[in-house]
């Protein structure tokens, strides 16, 4: 069977897709986005996967890819047109190449105009196609820079997408509505520029015309993504934290595990946001804990310090988890959920104060 995860970058309205084989736990990446890096190696990891390939259908000008950072990671390897003119590539993609994972592939077609080195990526049984830029929903990418060109971008979809199967789903690199999919058939019949019975002059004019700004990210994309996202500099972005071993979840939450805790306990603060009654019940309390409830904790956050990292802990984890985005908000940037919670740690027979047997 077939995983699929359609995944969306809200800054640069990017979506990236994970596909993976269900037997052999192999998958590959289109289009992954740099800022988004830790959330797909997280799911990656709580799904079980093994990252072959990220796939970038072309060189972007909007946002820089996660390749390189996830090959740094995860041990992926990097694919892309050999028509792209990107550097750094473990392999360049031919028109008709399959790329595999497990017992599943994707075939790739050559699909140039918005950029000279775009293609699409065919699924095994075409049930469903990855466009990138050239295809969008009710739309098409920009012909205007980087090697564009309007009636080649007209004959790749007619020639290339548009004779899939009209169930065929596609899904795009871009919408910038809120839109996640379509289909072959609707686009040949509803596509405003180039579906129905417009013909490549009729495109070729409405492509002129079109006068968009060039893309914010340009200088700092397109560079970076010919050497396949290597290295970009971003002084925004913050550092991976360093004073305990986490994880990272595809919920977004920083998770500690039980072990360092208990082995650490004196360099943190903890702080248990269960009630009152579970504070004192049968699961007991890790020794030192501080005890503020989780509806409590925005208006006494004040009281904790910021010369400690502080860990959040309650009954499984789970108002433990929005504990930390509480404390985050309130400028804490050094915190941690305890993974389990005291259900876990309980369970692995960690040391506990007035606990019932």
């Amino acid at each position: 069977m077939l995983i699929f995860r359609q995944l969306f970058d809200q800054q640069s309205s990017t979506y990236t897709y994970l596909l993976g084989d269900t037997d052999l736990r192999e998958a590959v990446l289109i289009d992954p986005v740099f800022e988004q890096v830790r959330r797909d190696a997280a799911l990656i990891d709580e799904l079980g996967l093994r990252l072959l390939y990220t796939i970038d259908t072309h060189v972007h000008a909007d946002h820089v890819t996660g390749a390189w950072l996830l090959r740094r990671r995860v041990g992926s390897r990097i694919a892309i047109s050999a028509t792209s003119g990107a550097e750094g590539a473990d392999r360049y993609l031919q028109d008709g190449e399959r790329c595999e994972f497990g017992s599943r592939h994707l075939t790739v077609r050559a699909t140039p105009g918005h950029t000279g080195g775009c293609i699409s990526l065919v699924l095994d049984d075409r049930s469903m196609a990855f466009t990138g830029d050239c295809l969008l929903i009710r739309g098409t990418g920009r012909t205007d820079f980087q090697s564009g060109d309007s009636r080649a971008l007209f004959r790749a979809v007619h020639e290339r997408i548009f004779t899939l199967p009209d169930n065929c789903l596609l899904y795009p690199a871009h919408d910038y509505r809120g839109l996640s999919v379509t289909s072959v058939g609707e686009e040949k019949r509803f596509n405003p520029r180039l579906g129905g019975s417009l013909c490549e002059d009729d495109f070729a004019g409405y492509m002129t015309n079109l006068r968009l700004p060039h893309p914010r990210q340009l200088d700092v994309a397109v560079p970076a993504n010919l050497k396949c996202g290597l290295a970009p500099i971003d002084p925004t972005r913050k550092a991976e934290p360093d004073w305990a071993p986490l994880t990272y979840t595809f919920a977004g939450i920083w998770e500690i595990h039980p072990q360092w805790l208990e082995e650490h306990r004196d360099a943190v603060q903890l702080v248990d946001v269960r009630e009152p009654d579970e504070f004192e019940g049968p699961l007991g309390r890790i020794h030192d804990a501080r005890l503020i409830s989780l509806g409590q904790l925005g208006e006494q956050a004040a009281q904790l310090t910021h010369d400690r990292p502080i860990v959040t802990v309650c009954r499984a984890g789970g108002r433990s988890a929005q504990a930390t985005v509480i404390l985050r908000a309130a400028g804490f940037e050094q915190v941690a959920n305890l993974a389990g919670g005291m259900l876990r740690w309980h369970a692995e027979g960690r040391a506990v104060d007035n606990a019932s047997d």
